[in-house]
C-alpha cells in the first residue's frame, strides 16, 4: 500500500510565498500519512512564456530544489517537486524533479512534448516559444512501485505511458496546467484513457484556478484506478486529493484482463529509439 497525495494550490507572482504555501500543503499530505506527494505544474511561479526565464533555476542547486529536498527529508516522503521553469546552458525546460525521503534527487523529468496549439478564436499557446523540450521517458521507484512521470502535454501521447508502463511502471504522475478551454473537455478524459491503456493508477495534478492569472488552470486534479475509475477529484479550488495505491488491486485487473500478454507484436511494436 502507497498513500499519495496530489496538491492542488496556487501560484502567484510571488515565489517567496509560492514556496512557503508548497511547504504548508506538503506537511498537511505527510501528517495526513502520504509517502507520496505531488505538486502541479509550474507551482513556484505562474504559468506562461512571459514568466519562464525570469524564475528559472538550476537543476539541481537551486533555490526550489533546495527547499523540496529539505521538505523531502524533513518529512521522510517521496516528493516529486510538480514543475518549475529550469535553466541549462542557456536553454529553458519545463521540469520535475523527484526526491526521496533521504533528499537525494532520484529522478529529473524534462517535459517532453511542448504545448504548442491554436483553437480558433478560443485559446492560442505556444510553449516553444521559450521552452526546449526534454527527450527521455522517466521511470522512478518509490518502495515495491514503479512510477513514471510526465508533465501535462505529455499525457496527450498515449506511446509515452505505453513506454512507462513497459519499464514497469505500476502509476503514472503528470503534473499538469489544463485551461479552461481544454480542461473540461480532455482533463479527466485522459487520465481515465491513459489509467485503462496501460493498466495502472493515473493522477494529473493541477494549480488551482485563478481568474486574475494571464493563463488560467481548470483546476479538477484527479486521481484514476486502472479501470479508469475517478477515485479522488477537486474542483477549482485548493485541496488535497488522496489516494493508497495497492499493487494487489492492480495485479487482479490485469491478471483479469491480461492485455499485456496479448499483444501482436508480430503485427506491431513500439520502440524507444533512446535505448
Amino acid at each position: 500500500m502507497l498513500r499519495f497525495a496530489g496538491i492542488q494550490m496556487l501560484a502567484g507572482t510571488d515565489k517567496l510565498a509560492n514556496l512557503k504555501s508548497a511547504a504548508e500543503f506538503i506537511t498537511q499530505a505527510a501528517n495526513s500519512g502520504a509517502k507520496l506527494v505531488s505538486l502541479p505544474e509550474c507551482f513556484n511561479c505562474p504559468y506562461g512564456n512571459q514568466y519562464f526565464a525570469e524564475y528559472a533555476e538550476q537543476v539541481p542547486g537551486g533555490q526550489t530544489f533546495k527547499h523540496l529536498q529539505s521538505l523531502a527529508l524533513k518529512h521522510k516522503i517521496h516528493l516529486i517537486g510538480g514543475s518549475i521553469p529550469e535553466i541549462c546552458n542557456g536553454k529553458l525546460y519545463n521540469t520535475s524533479m523527484v526526491f526521496n525521503p533521504e533528499g537525494a534527487l532520484i529522478a529529473k523529468h524534462r517535459k517532453v512534448h511542448l504545448f504548442d496549439i491554436d483553437i480558433p478564436g478560443k485559446f492560442k499557446f505556444t510553449e516553444s516559444d521559450t521552452l526546449s523540450p526534454g527527450n527521455s521517458i522517466t521511470v522512478f521507484n518509490v518502495n515495491e512501485f514503479k512510477v513514471g512521470l510526465g508533465i501535462c502535454y505529455d499525457i496527450r501521447f498515449p506511446e509515452q505511458g505505453q513506454l512507462m508502463r513497459e519499464e514497469g511502471a505500476h502509476i503514472l504522475i503528470y503534473p499538469g496546467a489544463f485551461n479552461m478551454t481544454t480542461g473540461p473537455v480532455y482533463f479527466e478524459l485522459l487520465n481515465r484513457c491513459r489509467a485503462v491503456d496501460n493498466q495502472v493508477y493515473c493522477a494529473s495534478i493541477a494549480p488551482a484556478t485563478d481568474h486574475s492569472a494571464t493563463y488560467v488552470s481548470w483546476g479538477h486534479s484527479v486521481i484514476c484506478s486502472p479501470s479508469g475509475v475517478v477515485v479522488d477529484c477537486a474542483g477549482h479550488e485548493e485541496k488535497i486529493i488522496y489516494y493508497d495505491f495497492n499493487l494487489n488491486d492492480l495485479q487482479n485487473i490485469r491478471d483479469g484482463i491480461p492485455t499485456s500478454k496479448q499483444k501482436r507484436n508480430d503485427i506491431y511494436e513500439l520502440l524507444n529509439v533512446q535505448k
